[in-house]
């Protein structure tokens, strides 16, 4: 949906905007011929791999670009750091690059056999790896329903203390044949595979990304300018619900009770949703690219 993100964020050629995911570099490659030669563009990405994709990518910018390793969440101290306010708009692809899920050895991809290590950020403490070993059942547990609302967490759970007491669980292909075995693939064609959402799970609990999001999500309202816009592009009902949540918020006034003769809150519409429901691929787009199928955009204006 790279068309749609463009025309949803970029309404000031001259602006400055921020890509807070780079990743390849692809959605600030499109950002960047959109904008003219007053604009600014913020390459920003927690992966240093991902940085330097982007820097390889867009070098050609020169000085209209500045590239970041940081975490989108900080996204307030960065703009004060550079000595900037506010950007005219920012945009937030949660998903995994390409890059992350087939070559950067990681073990993202529940259909290869790497170490699981699952940090977007290597230079953070704790991997994969370590949380399977070492976390009681009960909490890996929580983490499976709570982040990859998994209906048959017990069993998982279960599954990986018994066999761990065998041997450390390593590889991402241990992992996912272990979930395998308590629940059998579905008939259906385009069906997920079983561990997908265990995964899931466990990437979201590495990297802590509902904590990152919920962190920008407080902050936003205060980075962008009057008429910028922020856009996302949500890839699981978890982080999809928070957005949703938290664009309803900005875009409601008064809260008082509807009895009280004068406002006490002083709260004021911030945002105005550009769609009122999210916006999701064309068939089309899911055939070239099937990992899309589950995106949905979301963008909002500051008023």
């Amino acid at each position: 949906m790279v068309n749609e993100v463009i025309k949803s964020l970029v309404t000031v050629q001259g602006g400055l905007y921020v890509d807070g995911t780079a990743g390849s570099g692809g959605h600030s490659e499109a950002i960047a011929g959109k904008i003219s030669g007053e604009g600014r563009l913020i390459c920003v990405d927690r992966d240093s791999e991902a940085i330097r994709f982007s820097r390889e990518r867009l070098g050609y910018l020169g000085k209209r670009v500045t590239f970041i390793k940081a975490n989108f969440a900080e996204l307030d101290v960065i703009l004060r750091d550079l000595g900037i306010g506010m950007a005219m708009g920012i945009l937030l692809d949660l998903g995994m690059s390409s890059y992350q899920l087939e070559r950067s050895g990681r073990g993202f991809s529940f259909n290869r056999d790497e170490p699981l290590d699952m940090r977007m950020d290597v230079s953070d403490a704790i991997t994969a790896q370590e949380l399977i070993n070492t976390l009681p059942a009960a909490e890996l547990k929580r983490i499976l329903r709570e982040y990859g609302e998994e209906k048959r967490a017990i069993s998982i759970s279960k599954i990986i203390e018994r066999e761990r007491v065998k041997a450390p669980i390593r590889t991402s292909l241990q992992l996912a044949n272990l979930v395998r075995s308590i629940i059998p693939p579905s008939r259906y064609p385009g069906a997920k595979d079983p561990a997908t959402r265990t995964f899931q799970a466990l990437r979201i609990a590495i990297n802590r990304e509902m904590e990152n999001l919920k962190r920008f999500l407080d902050n936003a309202p205060s980075l962008i300018e009057k008429g910028g816009r922020v856009v996302f592009l949500t890839y699981h009902s978890l982080e999809d619900r928070l957005v949703k949540q938290a664009m309803a918020d900005w875009e409601k006034g008064c809260i008082c009770p509807p009895d009280l003769p004068e406002c006490a809150c002083n709260k004021k519409p911030l945002f105005r949703r550009i769609y009122k429901k999210g916006i999701k691929p064309l068939k089309i787009e899911i055939q070239d690219n099937p990992r899309a199928r589950s995106s949905i955009l979301r963008a909002a204006e500051r008023i």
